[in-house]
């Protein structure tokens, strides 16, 4: 008899999206950590997303909360990690991000600094690896301090290396910071309290706690778990481009969670078997909130395929060459736009889909209300540069 998939309809996806990621007024955290358990984790390349990603889900959230997990409570921890990104995720999953993803990135890094180090200065592994102790032993007297005081700790970090040589935009960095971010994407050290306000990119260093050393399959198979129980349905595609792993690892991970395979519309799913995509008495009323949320938001970067939640016309006004989102609007588990804060602190919206009724515009103005509150004095810059983001700038 041939094997029969529950169906799961875009309608449907949209929905549990709002409700999984904490999208609608009824589902919203009371915590900073429920925001960061309920999507894996907070995409963290641009450090005002954490805060906005917290504040789109969170009642009453305030940047000072946000600050706490990181910086006081150690709740959060930031990683290089899935694609080389960089995360923000819950303290207890850290080791399983670590074994399944950034060890292999920082396997990378140790090899691309290697190189260049004896390529251009003639240094070998024990040079850097006593540089590496050198800078263990500077956080260990300073307890916390900024790329500039360790430098002043440990000469050797002063050296400088050539980037994009005989090209119209070589530099010639310090080498400085490839050391901390090797040593970081390791594990070894972390990113502390930035420089300046919330928004700020340029961090304090800290010494990292060590955390369990697990097997890497094994790890692999508890985030693709974690991630399908956050996405799914999700394709093979999305779990592969999602975590950064190679086809073989995915397919093995994916078996291993126990996933069921459900019909999308014009695509094969995967669920885990409590999802509540098959409960076919399932019903859902959150998919018509409106939320503003950050550049590089999890939820905008959830998947590889993106068609059920925006329209392809849409991409080359929301996107950058690289692949990064603009801050978007949704209405209904959809992108129908894009928003900006201006220099003054208005929020600014423009609306990609022609026909949005009265109450969706009457909810992206308490939202932009709500948001300018947790803003306060702060402007945000984002970093993505796309047509409709330089429209919204003027």
């Amino acid at each position: 008899m041939a094997k029969i998939c529950p169906k799961v309809s875009d309608r449907q996806r949209r929905a549990m999206l709002m409700r999984r990621h904490l999208l609608a007024p009824s589902t919203r955290a009371t915590s900073v950590e429920q925001v960061a358990e309920a999507l894996v984790g907070l995409h963290a390349t641009e450090p005002a997303t954490v805060f906005l990603s917290v504040a789109a889900r969170m009642s009453g959230a305030t940047p000072q909360a946000v600050e706490r997990s990181l910086y006081d409570e150690r709740s959060l921890v930031r990683m290089l990690c899935m694609r080389r990104t960089v995360f923000v995720v819950p303290k207890e999953l850290a080791a399983v991000v670590e074994a399944s993803a950034a060890r292999t990135v920082a396997a990378r890094e140790r090899a691309a600094l290697a190189k260049v180090l004896a390529d251009q200065l003639g240094h070998d592994t024990k040079w850097l690896a006593d540089v590496e102790s050198a800078v263990a032993v500077a956080l260990r007297g300073l307890g916390e301090a900024h790329a500039a005081q360790i430098v002043d700790a440990v000469p050797q970090l002063k050296e400088q290396i050539t980037v994009s040589p005989g090209k119209p935009y070589e530099t010639r960095p310090r080498i400085s910071n490839k050391v901390l971010t090797v040593m970081a994407a390791e594990g070894r050290l972390r990113r502390g309290r930035p420089q300046g306000s919330w928004t700020s990119a340029k961090f304090r260093w800290i010494l990292a706690e060590p955390h369990p050393q697990l097997p890497a399959a094994q790890a692999r198979v508890e985030l693709a778990r974690r991630y399908l129980a956050a996405f799914g349905p999700v394709t093979l595609d999305d779990l592969k481009w999602w975590t950064g792993w190679n086809l073989s690892h995915t397919r093995a991970a994916l078996a291993a969670t126990g996933a069921l395979e459900v019909a999308l519309e014009g695509a094969t799913g995967y669920v885990l078997p409590d999802n509540p995509a098959l409960d076919p008495d399932g019903s859902d009323d959150t998919s018509s909130a409106v939320n503003l949320l950050p550049t590089l938001d999890p939820t905008a970067m959830g998947w590889r395929d993106r068609d059920w939640y925006l329209e392809p016309a849409h991409v080359p006004e929301l996107f950058d060459r690289n692949g990064n989102i603009c801050p978007t609007v949704w209405a209904g588990g959809r992108i129908i736009g894009g928003w900006r804060q201006r220099d003054d602190g208005t929020i600014v919206t423009e609306l990609l889909t022609p026909r949005v009724d009265r109450r969706v515009r009457m909810a992206i103005t308490a939202e932009a209300d709500r948001l300018t509150e947790f803003l306060g004095d702060v402007r945000v810059r984002p970093h993505v540069r796309t047509p409709l983001m330089d429209r919204l700038n003027t």
